[in-house]
């Protein structure tokens, strides 16, 4: 691939080219990864030293509590992992009708009812364990520092603070932690989070036993049951993560891979396989044809995502028949190019979070999401040892007559998710390790910037720069405010209902990416941070 090097968009970043690299959405956690690089540490090594700091960094978007998933090149073979949690053992639909009525649709938002057993430290002593080099206590050693020391509060996770604030003040746990003077820190102010350096200094030296067997799972079990919820020690011994196959699809003579359901990344694979129908390049890049038609695929995979995607032993449809070559096509033939639509699902039957990257000059090149979910997630925080919980419990459905029957809550069952990290490879070898944060604009992004590249060749870092659109429901559209006028015009000329949205955090994600060059060892590797977040890509 030969990149265009120019970048038409308002950027500060420029991409980072390294034998050694860590990108990441802010600098402290970059640094981290690299310091188990200098120290003799692989990809891995430095993948899960930014994850732990990230959890200290940006707590808005991720926490001791998160759950994450990892697409990874160790050199030979690619891996996945799948490590997020499971319900409660006391969760069923009548559990939360006894608790919000017989109407309720789905668990709260917020609070202990919200909170499934957390995955993201399983994740980081399984990457440890299986392919890192240094000792694991090592690896927390940065975040742990973070935490004890402090950090100066950067510009857009100061801003996610405040606006998180009014919601979540009085939830448990969240003002002694999160608001140390009653409100959020300004702007270059120092945020201390002593109770989860206590927490990693636990995780470090059990090697995670204290989170999942240990006096973290019992101070979590006491916590919820004081504030009502039902969470116990015995659910966190039960949590283990999954090692997994990714799933895969071609376009224009590479492929991408996914983390397989309960995650929506077949969502992007979908959208990739209808567009693969289309003459992309012969549309102008950010012209109203290659807009319209992108945003029209991406509608047709949600479709399918969103009645189809559960748990996979839930599932009444296979991932090889929602990525039917033939059935992408008939799925295609239904985009008009002149105007939007609303679709529904179609019959594939035969008959907000953080995410980070890393790669080493020896070719391990690691793709890793973790995230609360929503902002702050759950906002409850466990005070002995700052376990701020993720609230990925609300995407399960309570109602047995909804649409996606499949994702109905039960004990022990996994949710669906939204948080993917993506991995591209070409005639067998790895080439990127990449993926873009926000809900359910990861897949959209995720076709959106390899479009944008494979397509277009815009090099990593424009094409993270460029602006994207987000599509909500029926015919709802965000734009960003940076998008051609020309194009917005246009794009509501077709039928869409575009909202131009001014604040890019909170609609349109962020991404980071890891282009190889060649040998990893010679040529290096391009890699890029977004400008949309505080984050840095370095290496060396």
């Amino acid at each position: 691939m030969h990149f265009d090097y120019g970048n038409p968009y308002p950027t500060t970043r420029l991409p980072v080219f390294a034998r050694n690299v860590v990108s990441t959405s802010h600098p402290l956690a970059a640094q981290a990864g690299l310091r188990m690089l200098y120290n003799g540490g692989n990809a891995v090594d430095a993948a899960v030293a930014a994850a732990a700091a990230m959890t200290i960094c940006e707590p808005v978007s991720n926490g001791l509590g998160s759950d994450a998933f990892c697409i990874l090149w160790d050199g030979q073979a690619l891996h996945g992992l799948n490590a997020s949690g499971r319900a409660p053992a006391s969760w069923t639909p009548a559990y939360f009708r006894s608790r919000y009525g017989q109407d309720v649709k789905t668990p709260p938002k917020r609070g202990f009812d919200s909170v499934t057993v957390p995955g993201a430290v399983s994740s980081w002593v399984a990457l440890s364990e299986r392919f890192g080099k240094l000792p694991f206590a090592d690896l927390m050693q940065p975040a742990i520092e973070i935490a004890e020391r402090g950090y100066l509060l950067p510009v857009v996770v100061q801003q996610k603070w405040a606006a998180a604030t009014a919601e979540l003040r009085s939830l448990p746990g969240f003002a002694e932690s999160f608001l140390p003077r009653g409100r959020a820190p300004h702007v270059g102010e120092l945020f201390q989070f002593k109770a989860a350096a206590r927490g990693l200094r636990a995780i470090a030296e059990s090697r995670g036993q204290a989170f999942y067997g240990g006096e973290i799972a019992q101070a979590i079990e006491r916590f919820s049951t004081a504030h009502g919820g039902s969470l116990t020690a015995r659910d966190f011994a039960s949590h283990q993560c999954e090692w997994v196959s990714p799933i895969a699809r071609d376009y224009r003579g590479y492929t991408l891979h996914e983390i397989p359901p309960n995650g929506q990344g077949i969502a992007a694979l979908i959208a990739l396989g209808i567009l693969d129908k289309f003459d992309l390049a012969g549309m102008p890049l950010d012209g109203v044809d290659s807009q319209h038609l992108q945003i029209e695929a991406i509608k047709l995979a949600f479709a399918d995502v969103y009645r189809f995607v559960a748990e996979p032993s839930s599932m009444e449809v296979s991932v090889e028949q929602m990525l039917d070559d033939a059935y992408l096509g008939a799925r295609a033939k239904l985009i008009d190019m002149k105007r939007a639509q609303s679709f529904g699902a179609g019959n594939p039957v035969k008959g907000g979070t953080i995410y980070l990257t890393a790669a080493d000059e020896n070719g391990m090149m690691v793709s890793f999401i973790q995230s609360n979910y929503m902002g702050f997630g759950s906002g409850c925080v466990e005070p002995t040892f700052g376990i701020s919980l993720q609230n990925r419990g609300h995407g399960f459905s309570v109602d047995a007559g909804a649409a996606n029957h499949a994702n109905l809550v039960a004990p022990g069952k996994r949710p669906f998710h939204t948080i993917i990290p993506a991995f591209v490879s070409k005639d067998g070898q790895p080439l990127m390790s990449y993926g873009v944060m926000g809900g359910n604009m990861q897949p959209q992004g995720h076709m959106q910037t390899l479009v944008r590249m494979l397509d277009y060749q815009q090099n990593p870092q424009a094409a993270c720069d460029a602006p994207r659109w987000r599509f909500n429901a029926g015919l709802e559209i965000n734009v960003e405010q940076q998008m051609s006028k020309t194009t917005v015009q246009a794009l509501q000329n077709r039928g869409h209902q575009v909202e131009v949205i001014h604040d890019s955090y909170q609609d349109f994600g962020a991404g980071q990416f890891i282009w190889r060059a060649g040998d990893a060892k010679q040529d290096g590797y391009i890699a890029a941070s977004d400008s949309r977040r505080d984050g840095l890509a370095a290496g060396f």
